[in-house]
């Protein structure tokens, strides 16, 4: 591959993943109830991905708590089960095609 493909290339890719981040993001974030599910609201995900919930207790992402399929486009109501009550805070991480675009933190009421 010639230099000057490799330089067209690999701003193709990098617009392509602003795009995608630019596009996809979580509803508000806002406090969460300690029930074991998560309520994302809508979730605008640039192409079909994945929504994982980890543990953020100590200010870095920590266990998978749970995970949730999304849709290109608008998800509305998105929940992930966690599968026991929360006791502390978590992230939310939105991956599309392996590439992380959105994340936002939850605080959970204590």
């Amino acid at each position: 591959m010639s230099i000057k493909a490799f330089a067209i290339a690999a701003v193709a890719l990098a617009s392509t993943a602003s795009v995608a981040s630019a596009n996809s993001y979580f509803e508000l974030p806002r406090a969460q109830n300690t029930n074991g599910t998560i309520e994302l609201g809508v979730v605008r995900s640039a192409g079909d991905g994945i929504v994982e919930i980890y543990d953020y207790h100590t200010g870095e992402q920590g266990a998978l708590l749970g995970t949730q399929t999304v849709r290109a486009g608008a998800n509305d109501g998105v929940r992930v089960n966690t599968g026991a009550p929360l006791r502390r805070d978590v992230i939310a991480v939105l991956t599309v095609d392996g590439e992380v675009v959105a994340s936002e933190t939850y605080r959970v009421k204590r």
